[in-house]
Formats: C-alpha cells, sequence, structure tokens
C-alpha cells in the first residue's frame, strides 16, 4: 500500500466492523470526523489521536499542534494531553530532551496540561515518532461535526493551502530546492511556516465555533482538496468550490510550481474549513477577522447527487483528488510538473 491515510472506502468498511453500541459515543469512529466525543453528565469530553511520522526538527512541538487542532474544531478547547514517544537507538539523551521541551513550549502556549504517556526506545524505525492524544471539553450543544454541512450552506477557508507541506518540504528537503531554483530566501521564508502563518487553527475554530458553524474540518494529509472530499463524504453534499478564491502563498506557490506539486494536494494543516449558513457568513468573517485570521468564501454545498466540483478559467471540472499526499509523492519517487496525481 502507498503511504498516507488508507483509502476512504477501505477505511469506511474497516470501520463499520467496530461497535459503537455505548451510549456515551456521541461522536464515534467515521470518516471525515476529526475527534471522538464522549457524554460524561454534563459535559462532554473531546478526543483526538494523531501521530507525527514525518521526520522533522521540531517535532514534539508540532505534535501538540495538529492534535489541539483536531480537538478545536469540534469546538472543544484542547486541555490535556498524553504523548507516546518513540526514538531509535541512534538518538542521544539531548536529543529526547529537545523533544519534551518543545511538547512543553507548545503545551504552555495552549494553555494544555501534559498528563501522561509513553517513552519507549525502539528499533525498525530512523527517526522518531509522536503518537499524541488530546483530549479538550465542551457542553453536548456546543459540539461542531464534521458531517453538519447541508445544501446551500457557504464554504469558507481560513489561512491558505498548503502552509504545513511547505514547512515539511522546506524543512527536510532544502538542498533539493535549491537544485530545483528556489532561492534561499524563500526557502528560509517557507522553513518558518511551520510557526508564522503557523499550523495552529485552535483560535480561528473556537473564534468560528461562536457563531454557530454548521461544520469545521482540518485539512491534513491530502490537503485542501482531501479535507473538502472528508467534508463532503461525511455530510453527504456536494462541492461546489471556486478555484481562484483558494488563497495560496507566494511561498507556496514558488515551491510547488518548481517542485511539479499541486498545493491544493499539499499537506494541509494550517487551513480551517468552517461551513456556516448563507445568512451568517458576513458575521462568521467577521468574528474571524477579529480573530486575527483571513478567511474568504470558497464556494458552496450542493446535493450529493450534483457531485464534487471546481469552478476555474477553463469552466467546470471535477475537484482534484489525490491518491496520497504530494509531499508524500514528492519523498517516494520526486515530482515534476507533469506528476501523475492531481489536476
Amino acid at each position: 500500500m502507498r503511504q498516507g491515510k488508507l483509502p476512504p472506502d477501505v477505511l469506511a468498511k474497516l470501520l463499520g466492523g467496530l461497535s459503537a453500541a455505548d451510549p456515551s459515543v456521541l461522536v464515534g469512529p467515521q470518516v471525515g470526523e476529526d475527534a471522538a466525543v464522549l457524554q460524561l453528565d454534563e459535559t462532554c469530553v473531546v478526543a483526538a489521536m494523531d501521530p507525527i511520522t514525518f521526520a522533522t526538527d521540531l517535532i514534539g512541538w508540532y505534535a501538540v499542534q495538529v492534535n489541539a487542532n483536531d480537538v478545536a474544531v469540534m469546538g472543544a478547547r484542547p486541555r490535556w494531553l498524553l504523548a507516546s514517544l518513540l526514538v531509535p537507538p541512534t538518538v542521544t539523551e539531548q536529543g529526547v530532551e529537545r523533544i519534551f521541551q518543545q511538547i512543553a513550549d507548545a503545551c504552555n502556549a495552549l494553555s494544555i496540561v501534559p498528563v501522561g504517556g509513553h517513552t519507549e526506545v525502539t528499533g525498525g524505525i530512523d527517526r522518531p515518532i509522536v503518537v499524541g492524544c488530546m483530549l479538550g471539553e465542551i457542553t453536548r450543544g456546543g459540539i461542531v461535526r464534521t458531517s453538519g454541512a447541508t445544501p446551500g450552506d457557504a464554504i469558507v477557508l481560513c489561512g491558505s493551502a498548503g502552509v504545513e507541506g511547505t514547512a515539511i518540504l522546506a524543512r527536510e528537503a532544502a538542498q533539493e530546492l535549491g537544485e530545483r531554483g528556489v532561492s534561499e530566501d524563500v526557502v528560509a521564508r517557507a522553513r518558518e511556516f511551520l510557526r508564522e502563518p503557523g499550523i495552529s487553527v485552535v483560535r480561528p475554530a473556537l473564534a468560528a465555533a461562536q457563531v454557530g458553524v454548521t461544520a469545521m474540518h482540518d485539512p491534513t494529509e491530502g490537503g485542501v482538496a482531501t479535507g473538502l472530499r472528508e467534508l463532503a463524504l461525511a455530510s453527504k453534499i456536494g462541492l461546489q468550490i471556486n478555484a481562484g478564491s483558494i488563497p495560496v502563498d507566494p511561498v507556496t506557490a514558488d515551491v510547488c510550481g518548481r517542485l511539479g506539486l499541486d498545493p491544493l494536494g499539499l499537506l494541509g494543516s494550517g487551513a480551517l474549513l468552517a461551513i456556516t449558513q448563507p445568512d451568517r457568513t458576513e458575521e462568521l468573517l467577521a468574528k474571524l477577522e477579529a480573530a486575527g485570521t483571513s478567511a474568504v468564501v470558497i464556494g458552496r454545498a450542493i446535493s450529493e447527487d450534483e457531485g464534487l466540483h471546481m469552478i476555474d478559467e477553463g469552466g467546470l471540472r471535477p475537484l482534484p483528488e489525490f491518491a496520497r499526499d504530494e509531499v508524500a509523492r514528492f519523498f517516494e519517487e520526486g515530482a515534476d510538473p507533469a506528476g501523475d496525481e492531481g489536476p
């Protein structure tokens, strides 16, 4: 099998075999949902788990961000973290200390408390791996699901496409970027994308939840295009997306253009899909702006039988589909302008 997420149809079949008989499980395992929700008396616990498997010099900090995102897009404030750290025998004690410090710094910045986890030096891996489990708290009435969008809703995108992937490429393939003609200044700027504009969507997600959004989703592997597909699958809707409205930072455009990658299929943490009823769109955009986040309407939800479409200068075409993330494609085989996936 190819690296990355399991294909949605395979995952749906596997999840279908899991029991969901416990009435306290309000949101269980489902393709497209970012986290589980468990009812506990008057409050609910939101639980999300994500591993960090790409090599990165900020892996501990990174693990906190992506897991906090998955809790926040459910409308809950991230509060507690458990993390499992697996390192190969080649990693030094100082290397482990750096990862712990990154986790601590990231948790402090988001007012999250680390409460446990596991550490292990193990064979069979060639780099550290961090698996995070983030817990948050919310009332039942405040839960936001990926599956809540309905035809007619406005599709809003906060941030821009491919922020996370741009940073990973700059940090892990700087030499290749230079050989492909990306300037040192652009590579340096791209490296900092993890922090500026940043991959956290906690602040905009919590702001959007106050408006009464119908759905939210955190695009990760497969980028904004895959995030839109997951949203549509979970909500059983179609989509009509305006390609020209999707923000792509010039740095991302330069990096992707040189490598033959599509920003819409590039690791997407740092972007947030927020869905709302048409008459609340302006309120949502104002709320996000007040939270310091850029956001634009990129399309609308349509009926499921109308399909998934994108409008560009060439007219109406199918929404791009990526069998794997563009970052994974690059690291596996390299890429060129005539790549075999995406538009």
